[in-house]
C-alpha cells in the first residue's frame, strides 16, 4: 500500500509527516514502520515521525522517535507540523495543537514560528554519564525529560554515540541531555542527544531547557529572550513573566510524495 509523506526540518531537526486524518492508513503507527521511514540509508531518513490525526475535532501530532519509541513532545517538530497544518490543511494561525504533554498554541511571524510550550518544571540536580564520562547537570521538564549541563567547550562530551546513562529513579523513560557552553549575554551554545534519536542537530524543547536553566543561573528577569544555537541554527527562548516558555524558530517543508514502507 502507497501512502503519502511529507519530509520538514526545524533548524535542521527533520523529520518525516505523515496525513493520516481519520487514522485509518496508520492505525496504531508500529515501530517497525517508523524505523523503516526514519532510516537514513534504506528510508526517507529523519529524527522522527510526525503522524498528523485527528482527534475529537482538534489535530492531534502522534510523534514518534526514530526508533520508534513514543514521545511527549517535540518542540521543532511541532512548528513543522503547523507548517504543514497551515499549507496543507488550511488551519489558520494561531493555532491548537493537540500534543501528549496537553495542547500547544503554535503563531506565525514571517519565517518564523512561535510555539507556546507551557510551564516547564526545574528540579534538582542530577548527573549524567556520556561515554565514559560524568557530568553534572539540571533536572527540567518540558513534558519531557531533560538534563541540562554546562561545560567549557562543545567537545567535551565527545561523540554522543550511546544512550546516557543516567538515574533510573529520576529518569524512569530515559532523558535527553543537552551540554551548554556561554557565548554572551543571554547567548548560549548547545548540542544534544536525543533518547531514541541520537545526537541531532537540534532540538526544541531541549533549547528551552537551556534556556531555562541558564536564566536560573543568571537570575535573569523573566520576560528576557535568549539566543540558543544549535548546530542546525539558532532558536529563541523567552520565559514570560506568567509562566510560558514561547519558542521562536524557522519551519520548512523540503519534499512531498509516496511511499510505501
Amino acid at each position: 500500500m502507497s501512502y503519502p509523506f511529507l519530509k520538514g526540518h526545524g533548524t535542521e531537526n527533520d523529520f518525516v509527516v505523515l496525513p493520516d486524518a481519520d487514522g485509518t492508513v496508520h492505525g496504531d503507527l508500529s515501530a517497525d514502520r517508523v524505523r523503516a521511514l526514519c532510516d537514513r540509508r534504506a528510508g526517507i531518513g529523519g529524527d522522527g515521525v510526525l503522524r498528523a490525526v485527528r482527534r475529537d475535532g482538534d489535530w492531534f501530532m502522534d510523534y514518534r522517535n526514530a526508533d520508534g519509541s513514543v514521545s511527549e513532545m517535540c518542540g521543532n517538530g511541532i512548528r513543522v507540523f503547523a507548517r504543514y497544518l497551515h499549507e496543507r490543511e488550511g488551519e489558520p494561525f494561531p493555532m491548537k495543537i493537540q500534543t501528549r504533554d496537553g495542547i500547544k498554541v503554535v503563531d506565525r511571524t514571517g519565517d518564523d514560528y512561535t510555539a507556546d510550550l507551557g510551564s516547564p518544571e526545574v528540579f534538582g540536580e542530577t548527573h549524567v554519564t556520556v561515554m565514559g564520562t560524568t557530568f553534572a547537570a539540571r533536572h527540567v521538564s518540558m513534558g519531557n525529560p531533560h538534563a541540562v549541563a554546562f561545560v567549557d567547550n562543545l567537545a567535551q562530551a565527545g561523540p554522543l554515540l550511546e544512550e546516557p546513562e543516567h538515574d533510573d529513579a529520576v529518569y524512569p523513560d530515559g532523558v535527553n541531555v543537552e551540554f551548554v557552553v556561554r557565548r554572551g549575554e543571554h547567548h548560549v551554545a548547545m548540542r544534544v542527544h536525543e533518547r531514541g534519536s541520537g545526537e541531532t542537530r537540534s532540538c526544541g524543547t531541549g533549547a528551552c531547557a537551556v534556556a531555562v536553566a541558564t536564566s536560573l543561573v543568571d537570575d535573569a528577569p523573566r520576560g528576557t529572550p535568549y539566543r540558543v544555537d544549535v548546530p542546525g541554527g539558532t532558536l529563541t527562548i523567552t520565559w514570560t513573566e506568567d509562566d510560558r516558555v514561547l519558542l521562536t524558530g524557522p519551519a520548512v517543508l523540503v519534499a512531498e510524495g509516496l511511499t510505501d514502507l
